[in-house]
């Protein structure tokens, strides 16, 4: 396996859900009544509450976040509570976060916190939403085949916007399996670290209200998997698993749209969006684990391409090449 290679293409996995999805609105229906089958990049729809205005192709704050704790990473060569809680503000203030319509409320409130000085390990005790599994597929990413490096390093990541037990939860699944993905796995073996990290993950932070990320991601899976045609599968994950904001619902219905796609992540990110609900996370999400299972090869050069010209700002080659280097240092030491 060329490791590189695979981390590139969590990087591109990431990117190409969250701009492919974007456009999708609220409910399958609206979505499929405007577009039907997503089958390439599109701008944000003019009535779009959210993603008006958004080019096609382009990024939104899933990945925009996912950079900014890669850098933060990168710098100090660690995830840390500090540089995740540096990160985000960082990002809030660059993209005007206190009127952006797209920044969730668990990070809104965990940066305005974190902005009148408080300390970061409270400023996400209220944090339930999917913030911090939206963005977590670059800590896997330094994690090849380390799951409990994995789940450690998300809970860490999540602490200063998502600091509960759902919170860690949701990250620690999306993190493990982008570990396990990275060290040669197979699709089930990769879905199974999701539930094992989703698991171990609801064991730490503070105690929240929330069901089982573990049993939404079985729940997503068995129904992804299960009979009637593909528009059909996809309504009964959003109508029994959710696709709202919650981390249970967006983080099991990923893993239902990995498995419907079986690890493609051109055709997870097409599910995605055709889901609709918070697409643009679940195709995140989604896409971000099926790219570094399959690799940046997987990844059709003209979509690559597209994403780079959208998103000009964000060096992914750069950043895939700084994370590749980290990683080999502790795939060294977790062999």
């Amino acid at each position: 396996m060329d490791l590189y290679d695979h981390i590139l293409g969590g990087l591109l996995g990431q990117a190409l859900g969250d701009a492919w999805a974007m456009p999708a609105y609220f409910r399958p229906d609206q979505t499929w009544q405007v577009y039907g089958w997503i089958t390439t990049f599109l701008p944000g729809p003019a009535d779009h509450p959210v993603h008006h205005g958004f080019p096609a192709g382009r990024i939104t704050d899933d990945t925009e976040q996912a950079f900014a704790l890669a850098e933060s990473i990168i710098a100090e060569g660690r995830v840390t509570v500090r540089g995740a809680a540096e990160a985000i503000v960082r990002w809030y203030d660059r993209i005007g976060g206190d009127t952006a319509p797209f920044v969730g409320p668990s990070t809104r409130r965990g940066v305005q916190a974190l902005k009148k000085g408080q300390d970061p390990h409270t400023t996400g005790l209220w944090g339930d939403t999917n913030g911090s599994a939206m963005r977590v597929s670059v800590v896997g990413l330094i994690h090849p085949g380390d799951l409990e490096g994995a789940i450690r390093d998300a809970c860490l990541s999540a602490i200063p916007t998502h600091n509960t037990d759902v919170g860690f939860s949701g990250a620690a699944a999306v993190a493990g399996a982008v570990a396990v993905a990275l060290g040669g796995a197979t699709l089930d073996e990769i879905i199974a670290a999701g539930c094992q990290a989703a698991d171990q993950g609801r064991e730490r932070g503070r105690p929240w209200l929330g069901p089982s990320v573990s049993r939404r991601i079985q729940m997503a899976v068995d129904i992804g998997r299960g009979p009637g045609d593909e528009r059909q599968r996809l309504q009964e994950i959003y109508d029994v698993v959710g696709c709202s904001l919650s981390i249970p619902e967006s983080v099991g219905a990923a893993f239902g749209v990995l498995a419907m796609a079986q690890g493609d992540p051109r055709q997870a990110a097409i599910y995605a969006a055709a889901l609709s609900g918070d697409a643009d996370t679940v195709g995140a999400m989604a896409c971000a684990i099926a790219g570094a299972w399959k690799g940046a090869g997987a990844i059709p050069p003209d979509i690559a391409d597209t994403l780079r010209r959208a998103n000009p700002e964000y060096d992914f080659d750069k950043t895939a090449r700084a994370l590749y280097e980290l990683s080999k240092g502790r795939s060294r030491h977790h062999a």
